[in-house]
């Protein structure tokens, strides 16, 4: 348990120095580019670029040919995306969640992927790696038995996304991981009333 609290302060630390390192760089303007690498027996194959929410249609999906294990995105739409490649060939990749925010994005598709160069991606690229992490650790102790371990990692991981959601600066990042472990919810009681739970201890708030 030491462990867990230990990593959960040495986490929380971390998300801090990050949050800071944000604030001191400059908001870049104009398009997003995206530089994308992966391997060559994609050559000719599609991959999209594709809205997390919203329309899937061809009017808000871009699509280019990989050519010589490279492939290039432009768009002036900020929005929360993802990267995929073809469905027939899609197995082994790992789909990249990025934020189409001005400046130069790098980007690797693989097993594991990864996007790079912006200041939300960055942040991004690091959250998503104590994820993966995490839901490593968590699926290992539930497979074990372990489930008031495991419930504590899971514990550390919800306050950890909320901290970074909180240091972050306003954008879609720090909306996005807002919404994943809110504080409240509604809840319809029998008689049709709506009251507000507290989302850790799943208690009624007060009002």
């Amino acid at each position: 348990m030491r462990k867990i609290l230990l990593a959960g302060i040495m986490a929380l630390t971390a998300v801090t120095i990050i949050s800071c390192r944000q604030n001191k760089q400059q908001t870049a303007t104009g398009p997003c580019h995206i530089h994308g690498t992966i391997s060559e027996q994609y050559n000719d194959k599609r991959i999209f670029l594709v809205p997390l929410t919203g329309p899937k249609t061809s009017a808000y999906v871009d699509s280019v040919e990989v050519k010589d294990g490279t492939f290039e995105f432009e768009t002036d739409t900020v929005m929360m995306a993802q990267i995929l490649m073809d469905y027939h060939y899609r197995l082994g990749l790992q789909p990249l969640l990025v934020v189409t925010e001005p400046g130069d994005v790098k980007v690797s598709i693989d097993s594991i992927s990864h996007a790079t160069g912006t200041p939300q991606n960055d942040s991004l690229e690091i959250w998503k790696s104590v994820t993966e992490e995490h839901n490593a650790k968590l699926a290992l102790l539930r497979q074990q038995g372990r489930t008031r371990e495991a419930d504590s990692i899971h514990i550390v991981y919800k306050l950890y996304t909320r901290k970074m959601a909180k240091n972050l600066n306003e954008g879609l990042l720090k909306d996005f991981l807002s919404r994943l472990f809110p504080h409240t919810y509604k809840k319809v009681m029998p008689d049709g009333s709506t009251v507000t739970i507290d989302a850790d201890t799943h208690e009624q708030v007060p009002e």
